[in-house]
């Protein structure tokens, strides 16, 4: 099936006891079986079937086939957020004395888990220029066992060259990780090109309506675990083949770690998917528009949107997302004052710390996510003090336009 048409109906048919075409909401922590050695049979993997939902829960499954399905792998694993997702991913691969070789100019929430988090175990990370190739080739060492990017990076908005990284990554026999957020697998399809392990923050665009928090790992079936360097999950092949990570996070990591989605916002993620295709035509449409506008807009300094014809990613955008270059934009008054006072002046727009919102969102990103960064350590992540960051909305382009209109007036007021 198209991406559109599985967004409606990969995963899930109908419900077997009443026919329900909606996925139902399993609200239950457990699951009663007939006898203790179906039970038993359960828990040893000898016969398939549900536990505990922070192992697996029926709505979550529905999903899980349904992200699987979309980005053209061969399992996924749902989690309680983005972040969980990374981590997990991270706890599943990595021990004390690995090392990290991750773009910069990404979610600060993902550097400070490399910087800060990971380091108390023994965990290095070197992060590098995401649109030089170069540099991560020379960044990677014996003791390099993930390779992280984003495909737009948030904030930067850097579009990394992810066939060229997906090579040096090959090479080297180490998963490249691709955060597939920003773009959803309706813009880019990140297996097709060399992507091991995809990452979502399903809380975004795949929701795309503010109201639920949720993550997801997809394994896309391009690395070799039985070859691979993780000799726990290379035991597990022999038992579960090519499957042997999703076995591994699902029976061990997953379960242990606790990071489960609820339910009900699993459900919530199922609603955002139906949508998804639609609203990313829309967000995308209305971030290049914004995007056009701002950049012939005298008071605006400078404005950076991979779509753009003058940007210097807009090749790989044409190339990787068919031209289309996300719903994220930065953009510039001058200074830090300014910027306070257009996103304190926004109407239409919401000044909050989430983007992909169907609604049109504005954030000062230096003191607000980026806040515990030094100055040198933002700058290294391509944050500066008057940059505002724009998740544009899928509202009437002429309404956002006239916000940001009165608000930029209203900025250089003295």
């Amino acid at each position: 099936m198209k991406a559109q048409t599985t967004s409606l109906h990969g995963g899930y048919g109908k419900e077997s006891g009443t026919g329900a075409t909606a996925v139902p909401i399993f609200q239950t922590v457990a699951y009663a079986h007939g006898t203790a050695e179906e039970l038993a049979d359960i828990f040893e993997g000898r016969t398939p079937g549900y536990i505990y939902t922070r192992i697996a829960n029926p709505t979550t499954y529905a999903l899980e086939l349904r992200l699987a399905e979309l980005e053209g792998g061969i399992g996924c694993i749902a989690t309680s957020s983005g972040m969980a997702a990374i981590t997990t991913v991270a706890v599943s691969l990595l021990k004390s004395g690995d090392h990290i070789v991750s773009a910069s100019g990404i979610f600060g929430g993902t550097v400070s888990l490399f910087k800060n988090v990971l380091s108390r175990f023994g965990v290095e990370s070197t992060l590098v220029d995401a649109a030089d190739k170069v540099q991560f080739s020379r960044a990677v060492t014996e003791r390099t066992k993930l390779v992280f990017i984003e495909t737009i990076g948030n904030p930067q908005m850097v579009v990394p060259d992810v066939p060229a990284i997906a090579a040096i990554a090959r090479e080297a026999n180490i998963p490249l990780v691709v955060d597939n957020t920003v773009t959803t697998p309706f813009l880019f399809k990140a297996a097709e090109y060399g992507a091991d392990l995809i990452i979502h923050s399903t809380s975004k665009f795949i929701n795309g309506h503010g109201t639920a928090i949720g993550g997801a790992i997809i394994d896309t079936g391009n690395y070799n675990w039985r070859n691979g360097l993780f000799e726990d999950i290379k035991k597990l092949t022999k038992k579960a083949g090519q499957m042997a990570f999703m076995a591994h996070l699902r029976n061990l990591i997953y379960r242990d770690l606790g990071c489960c989605p609820s339910p009900l916002n699993s459900f919530l993620m199922i609603q955002g998917l139906e949508s998804l295709g639609l609203r990313m035509n829309r967000h995308c449409s209305n971030a290049k528009k914004l995007a056009v506008f701002l950049q012939g807009h005298q008071k605006a300094k400078w404005i950076n949107y991979p779509g753009l014809s003058a940007s210097p990613d807009f090749q790989k955008v044409k190339k990787l997302f068919g031209g289309k270059g996300g719903g994220l934009l930065t953009f510039s008054l001058g200074d830090k004052r300014r910027a306070f006072k257009f996103i304190d002046s926004v109407k239409l727009a919401k000044n909050l710390a989430n983007f992909g919102d169907a609604k049109t969102l504005v954030i000062h990103p230096s003191s607000t996510i980026f806040h515990e960064f030094s100055s040198s350590e933002k700058l290294e992540l391509g944050v500066t003090e008057d940059m505002i960051r724009v998740s544009t909305g899928i509202e009437d382009f002429e309404d956002i336009k006239n916000d940001f209109e009165q608000a930029i007036e209203k900025a250089w007021e003295d």
